[in-house]
């Protein structure tokens, strides 16, 4: 570590967040599971403890330190602990990337204290049941009637959608502008014409409350857009390089949880009177998976330095993105097949980890669509 003081704040930071989840997350996590949903009781000692709202200021409830790198130990801690809510996650890159940059003092202080505190707790819905990576086929819509927007629409898949008090909505305000007429709305919970769906049952993430969203002539005061009218393209393309980078932190994370403990199981496991990792098939799969890893590490610590520089690329994040999904996926699935039917069993760590690992390529744009982006970016 050196005498670096901002590593040293970050270790400080990431024995602060363990020592919080082995005592209010881990104990409970096997209920949460079986619920579908966690307890709002952890949201707020969550918020108690200053893991939420890192980088807001402090002001309005926050940690008032901009530097991703808090964000990311977060994140890295809860796969550590196997805690499959990524709930936490999506709660603050809504507040850091839109509710803390685009909102009015008036709007910062309405909201920010209590999704800092954990009283409050953020969705963000895009995804519709028509409309997934492309949001130019988004059909909700907003129409302005006097000092209230008029909402009607379906959104779908939308992590903390059972949980959240406030949903940052993305929707039409001008069909004819396509993609340049869209908007951000923010719905608070019991806002008349806003209701939820059943719980969607997943393959993995068991503990993340997923589920549709309903606005049917639901009104939102004019004081909830976010930002500009029809600027809501925009605000989401400077937000989604971030998100997509917090996705990735949780791909490396996981791929090295997953191979760290399937190199303790190579070590340990007996086959044909030698451990099976002795077996040069298993040592060469083994060591390309930790190179890869090892590599995927060192463009993600990249991508962080640049996104606190104010330089994250919609490229590189793209690149970050698609590449250590793909790998979190790869680690799994070869790992999988090295435990044999110990693997097989739900109960066993690793099955989880798979099931987990295959939604990573899907969210927060798929692979194609990030190697899209990317091919653009190359002038193709």
């Amino acid at each position: 570590m050196g005498n670096n003081p901002d590593e040293s704040q970050h270790e400080e930071f990431r024995k602060m967040c363990r020592e919080f989840l082995a005592r209010e997350a881990v104990p409970y996590h096997d209920q949460w599971e079986k619920d579908g949903i966690i307890g709002r009781e952890v949201w707020r000692k969550a918020g108690e403890i200053g893991v939420l709202g890192t980088g807001v200021p402090i002001e309005y409830g926050g940690g008032g330190e901009p530097d991703f790198r808090y964000h990311a130990i977060f994140a890295e801690e809860l796969i550590r602990a196997r805690i499959t809510a990524p709930g936490f996650v999506a709660h603050n890159d809504v507040i850091a990337s839109y509710l803390g940059k685009r909102t009015t003092s008036e709007q910062r202080k309405r909201w920010l204290p209590g999704l800092c505190s954990g009283e409050s707790i953020a969705a963000i819905a895009m995804s519709e049941p028509d409309a997934g990576s492309n949001l130019a086929d988004i059909r909700t819509t907003a129409v302005l009637d006097g000092d209230t927007y008029v909402l009607n629409g379906q959104k779908t898949f939308i992590t903390n959608g059972e949980n959240a008090d406030l949903v940052l909505v993305a929707a039409k305000t001008e069909l004819r502008r396509g993609t340049q007429g869209m908007s951000l709305l923010v719905v608070e919970r019991g806002a008349p014409g806003f209701t939820r769906g059943k719980r969607m049952e997943k393959l993995g993430w068991h503990a993340s409350d997923t589920c549709e969203l309903f606005f049917d002539d639901c009104r939102i005061p004019v004081r909830n857009l976010i930002g500009k009218e029809n600027a809501g393209m925009a605000y989401l393309m400077a937000g989604l390089p971030r998100e997509r980078l917090s996705i990735a932190v949780v791909a490396v994370a996981a791929a090295e949880l997953i191979l760290a403990d399937a190199l303790e199981y190579a070590r340990n496991r007996q086959a044909f009177g030698q451990p099976i990792g002795g077996f040069q098939h298993n040592r060469f799969l083994l060591a390309t998976l930790d190179t890869e890893v090892t590599i995927a590490r060192v463009f993600l610590t990249h991508c962080i330095s640049e996104l606190n520089a104010g330089r994250l690329t919609v490229a590189d994040a793209a690149k970050a993105k698609w590449w250590t999904t793909e790998l979190q996926v790869e680690v799994a699935n070869r790992c999988l097949q090295l435990y044999g039917g110990y693997g097989y069993l739900k109960e066993s760590p690793i099955s989880k980890e798979w099931a987990n690992s295959r939604v990573q390529t899907i969210y927060g744009g798929t692979t194609e669509i990030m190697k899209e982006l990317i091919g653009r970016s190359l002038g193709l």
